[in-house]
């Protein structure tokens, strides 16, 4: 009997191989070859022509001459999650929403559904889960449920048949690793599935003007499983973000071609799911009852909403090898930032460990981080507080300058306007006017830094 062949598919990027190669030859990626088999009838000519049918084709036109007006959007009535978004969903729009297992992605999206399903045609379709389990969750949330459509399957031939029938204008599919294609050999979850019914879907999405919600596992890593194309077929990616032992949840948008990316909502978890937070800095600042070494405020921004976030440093005696560990901001900018601060600023931490945290488990990727998380480390060194009311925001160059962040007068009113009084901030973001209520002080270099905290002492 003849061995039937195999094909070897990147779980990265999707690209194939007859045979198996340490290193991906389309990506490059190590390690990242699976073996399954050949897929028959479905070869490169019939995949490319799936994929070529995802979009109606359009004659050529001029640039200038053609018509660009702002899609349409319908709210969800989650305020958090319309933010995200852009506004609401878009009619022919495919969003890839993923996220650690029991985060609460399904949680909120029966939510959506059911707040959906007063003002449109809605399907949920559940292949984790018994429509019995997706009703029980739906009592449990308190959701009334009585237009929402629920459909049990894995089969995909079988859910666009059901989706051609019910015509909806929103369908969550929960989730797209545990779909399969008759048209395939290969089992459920693996990257030729994952890659095919995405496709499927998006096109019917297109040609039939459903918002399609596709909800998608993460690896260990905390990327989306499956190849990267899949995020390259939507139009939206979102990711799930907290601590599964919080009760905080943050949705991140990745990917957005319909409005901004590296937006945010904030949602809290609670007995009848997922509640937007109307002030989220107030879970990013720690209570103290009095001012305590080594805490310095950050006014970060987060797409366009800007975020008070408590930035923590520890010092402490660390021997001949001390240690330089950072939670939510990059350990690499961290020892750069040690380094700084030594040369121009005369402030050694060669003999210390230095653990740098951001409270809440928010991820800091900016660099106006730097200047507070210097003055956080100061103030753990010298076992003096900071000011009550203290925020700094400001990128530090490996020159010892203090640069601007931008839209920096925004971050200044968010801050007076939680009750923040002294503000250290680079010269180039001092506003015009005076903001009430708080005292700013301008700064070119880190060591004018340390001395304006030298004077407020």
């Amino acid at each position: 009997m003849a061995r039937e062949k195999s094909i070897y598919t990147c779980s990265e990027c999707g690209g194939t191989s007859a045979k198996w190669l340490g290193r991906c030859p389309a990506c490059g990626a190590w390690n990242t070859l699976v073996e399954g088999p050949a897929e028959g009838g479905a070869g490169a000519g019939g995949s490319r022509n799936r994929f070529q049918a995802l979009a109606k084709s359009q004659p050529v036109a001029t640039l200038s001459e053609i018509e660009a007006a702002d899609v349409a959007r319908t709210p969800t009535a989650i305020e958090e999650l319309d933010r995200v978004l852009g506004g609401g969903i878009v009619a022919g729009g495919v969003v890839l929403i993923g996220g650690d297992p029991g985060i609460g992605k399904s949680t909120l999206l029966l939510q959506a559904v059911d707040a959906l399903s007063q003002q449109m045609p809605v399907l949920y379709v559940t292949g984790e889960e018994s429509g019995a389990q997706v009703a029980l969750r739906a009592r449990r949330l308190g959701l009334e449920g009585a237009r929402v459509r629920v459909l049990a399957e894995i089969n995909l031939e079988k859910i666009l048949a059901t989706v051609e029938a019910e015509r909806p204008a929103f369908c969550v599919i929960d989730s797209i690793q545990t779909l399969y294609s008759e048209q395939l050999t290969s089992a459920p979850g693996s990257v030729a599935q994952v890659r095919e019914c995405a496709a499927h879907l998006t096109r019917a999405a297109k040609g039939g003007g459903t918002s399609i919600v596709l909800v998608g596992h993460v690896t260990k890593e905390g990327a989306l499983a499956g190849p990267r194309v899949l995020e390259h077929m939507v139009d939206t990616v979102l990711y799930f973000e907290g601590d599964t032992h919080s009760s905080f949840r943050l949705v991140r948008a990745i990917k957005n071609r319909f409005g901004a990316v590296n937006e945010i909502g904030v949602f809290a978890m609670t007995e009848r799911g997922l509640k937007g937070v109307a002030n989220p800095s107030a879970i990013f600042l720690s209570t103290h009852g009095e001012p305590v070494p080594g805490s310095c405020v950050l006014v970060t921004l987060e797409g366009t909403r800007p975020l008070l976030v408590e930035v923590q440093a520890l010092v402490d005696s660390g021997g001949p090898s001390p240690r330089r560990l950072s939670v939510g901001l990059e350990r690499d900018r961290l020892a750069m930032l040690l380094a700084v601060l030594h040369r121009h600023a005369g402030v050694s931490c060669m003999d210390q460990d230095v653990f740098v945290n951001a409270v809440g488990g928010v991820r800091i990727s900016e660099p106006a981080a730097d200047l507070a998380v210097l003055l956080a480390i100061h103030s753990s060194l010298r076992g003096k507080p900071l000011p009550r009311g203290f925020i700094a925001f400001g990128e530090v160059g490996l020159a010892g300058e203090v640069r601007p962040a931008p839209r920096g007068q925004e971050r200044l009113k968010e801050a007076a306007k939680l009750g923040f009084s002294v503000a250290v901030v680079p010269r180039a973001n001092l506003p015009k006017k005076p903001i009430e209520g708080l005292a700013i002080h301008p700064v070119e270099r880190i060591e004018e830094a340390i001395h304006v905290l030298r004077e407020l002492d």
